[in-house]
């Protein structure tokens, strides 16, 4: 699921029993199939963002904020802003 921070509104949400890397970075360019991709994406430190899923944002040029080691407060599905964090 991916919300757009300013309101948790959603923008993208796909469901599969089995996810990898490579879904969740081709979640990644559902949510934005064209030049509209956020300036930023919070997430968590979750295995599935791995090495495919970072290229990708790094290619749509958003910035990935992590969540703090060890947190469950700071649980954040996939919101993203804008502006300036």
């Amino acid at each position: 699921m991916v919300l757009a921070h300013e309101r948790r509104r959603i923008v993208h949400l796909n469901v599969t029993a089995h996810p990898t890397a490579a879904s969740t970075a081709q979640q990644l360019r559902e949510a934005w199939p064209d030049d509209m991709a956020p300036r930023f994406l919070l997430r968590d430190r979750d295995s599935i963002y791995a090495a495919v899923f970072r290229r990708t944002a790094n290619a749509f040029g958003i910035e990935e904020v992590l969540t703090a080691p060890h947190a469950p407060w700071q649980k954040d599905y996939a919101s993203y802003c804008t502006s300036s964090v």
